[in-house]
This record gives C-alpha cells, structure tokens and sequence, in this order.
C-alpha cells in the first residue's frame, strides 16, 4: 500500500492568533513536500482552496515547483476542482509538471468542490455546478486519452475545440486522472463507468462505512467492462502522527479547533466539540491520530473493508506548529509506512 500526506495549506498563526502571512504558508507547504519526498514517502497532494488559512489556490503551480525539487514522491492535485477551472489549462499545467519530473510521477484528482468559494471568484453560477463538472471533466479526459497534441471537442461551457493543439504531452502519453469524492454514491458510479481510479474523502464517521460505495464503484466498473490496473480505491483523511498518541491529540486538537470555528464561519458547521474530536480519534472514528503502532493498525484495519492501495493524511490545519508536521512526515514515512507492510504481508 501507499502511504502518503495531502494538504491545502496551512497559514501560521502569531502568538495572539492573528494570521501570518499566505506566502509564507505557500513556503511551508514546498518544504514538507521536499521533505515528504526524502523521509521516504510514496505521496504528496496539493489540495484547491482558495481561503485565508488554507492558501493552496494553484496545485499546478505548487506540483510544478515540487517536481524539480524531488526525485522519488509522486506528487497530484487533491483535489482540482474542475468546474470553476478551465481543462486544458489544468492538462497544460500538470503535462509541465510531468516533463518537468521526468514522467510518471505526475496526478491530476478532479474534484466538484465541497464548498462554494470557487464559483465567485471565477464567475460561475451554483445552479450550473452540476453540469460544469460532467462536461468538464469530459473535456479533461479526452485531452489526456487523445493520441495526439491536437484535440477536438465541444461542449455548452466553454468554447469549442476544433484540432487545436494542447501542449505538452505527457512524457508517457497519459497523466493518471483520478475522480474525487466525499462519498456521493453517484461520483463511486460515475467513476466506475468511466474507468477512472477513485479517491475517498473520509474526514467524519466511521471510514469502514464507505466500504459499499467502493463495492459499488467496483462492481459499476466491472458492468462497463472495466476491470484494468486503472480500477484503484485511495483513501484521504484527518489525522497526526507523534512519539506518542497523547501528544498527537494534544497537537492536533488546536487547529482543528480553529478549522471548525472558521468553517462554521463560512458554511454554517456547529460550534467545535472537543468530545466529538476525541470520540473521532478513537476506532472507528475517521481521525488517525496517535503513535506509530496505533495509526499503523488502523489503516490496515480499514484495508480490510475498502482494499484501497493508497492511504494519505492531512495534517496542517488551522495553524498547525510547522516543525508538528514536518515530525508526522518522517513518522508516517519511516514508523507507519513498514508496519503498515508488515501487517499486510502478515495477513
């Protein structure tokens, strides 16, 4: 299994809690995938957001940037959100990326977009929202499958392609697209016709719950006749790792607090509940947070519902300490990653 990290950004607070500086979040978020990739991790995501605390409006630019920085990591979007972006200029963008890594390393997750910052600022309309993604992601993926620079589409959100060319090409003529989802039964069908990999969202509940909605994605993708190595479940999740699991709770409890108070400020989330936290931190709940062993057991543990292949953990929210992160990082990729192999080889 592949163990890996996503993030959207994480902006440092100063001692009496006001921001610090996006750029510097920006800085922050290109050292801990340099060091992701030299601790020894097998994934980096570079999520869309486009709020204060969580700056990381361009993955393109970010995986670009990571890609001449590392050598081993792979590196995508987690999520692009397609609807709001324009295809070819995501396809342009992560085709550069490849070239630029050498090929093979390089994503691209389409998301839709679990909130509703990006239809403003780019001018969009909610009531579109459905129909931006459907043709929209159409339009990505005939770029990619094409077998040649020059494409020919055409749609009703943006103009048509007539034979135009989309440059680069990936350097192994296709990038991976894999389809977002924060557990909508329809995306797990929608990705299973299309033959596209699927990358599950989990940050509440109980994760072995979403096992029927890979059961479904498996089985739509089997009815369409889909049944190559692009057929993947990868899980994305909360969680912290430390020496111990009391300081791993004791790190992460302050910026989730400050997430939620933000969220509530933008989409109407209750008030924090450090029980709700802590009961999230225990199995089943969606949080792996702890020490090696624990979060290890547990990611083998929802292996057994999901036979996912990828299992990666944002850390930095709400003003994470950024020596607290980078600390998860080695662990993850030094402590978790070879007992997370060694239960699963022992199974």
């Amino acid at each position: 299994m592949e163990i890996g990290a996503y993030s959207f950004g994480d902006t440092q607070l100063n001692p009496d809690g006001s921001p610090r500086s996006t750029s510097e979040a920006v800085r922050n978020l290109f050292e801990a995938i340099v060091h992701a990739d030299q601790a020894g991790l097998d994934y980096f995501g570079v999520g869309e957001h486009h709020t204060t605390s969580m700056p990381a409006s361009s993955p393109g630019a970010l995986i670009a940037a990571a890609a001449a920085a590392t050598r081993q990591i792979k590196l995508g979007s987690a999520a692009s959100i397609i609807g709001t972006d324009d295809p070819v200029r995501v396809f342009q963008q992560f085709a550069t990326a490849d070239a630029v890594s050498g090929g093979g390393r390089i994503e691209i997750t389409a998301g839709r977009g679990s909130s509703a910052e990006t239809f403003p600022l780019f001018g969009y309309d909610m009531a579109d929202y459905d129909q931006l993604y459907a043709e929209k992601l159409d339009l990505l993926m005939t770029i990619n499958h094409h077998n040649s620079e020059y494409v020919t589409w055409s749609g009703s959100v943006r103009p048509t392609l007539d034979k135009l060319a989309v440059v680069p090409r990936p350097v192994n003529g296709q990038i991976p697209i894999w389809l977002a989802t924060g557990g909508n039964a329809g995306s797990s069908a929608r990705a299973g016709q299309l033959g596209l990999p699927i990358s599950y969202g989990i940050i509440g509940g109980a994760p072995h719950r979403f096992a029927p909605l890979a059961q479904l994605y498996r089985a739509t993708a089997a009815k369409a006749g889909h049944t190559d190595a692009n057929i993947q479940v990868s899980v994305a999740a909360l969680g912290l790792i430390a020496p111990t699991k009391k300081e791993a709770l004791e790190r992460f409890y302050p910026g989730w607090h400050n997430l939620n108070i933000e969220m509530g400020r933008l989409r109407g989330w209750p008030a924090p509940d450090k029980r709700a936290y802590l009961a999230q931190a225990e199995a089943p709940g969606a949080y792996y947070i702890g020490d090696p062993d624990a979060v290890a057991e547990r990611i083998v543990h929802l292996h057994g519902y999901m036979g996912h292949m990828r299992h990666s953990l944002q850390t930095d929210i709400g003003g994470l300490p950024h020596e607290h992160f980078l600390e998860s990082l080695t662990l993850l990729a030094t402590e978790v990653k070879p007992r997370v192999e060694r239960l699963l080889s022992a199974k």
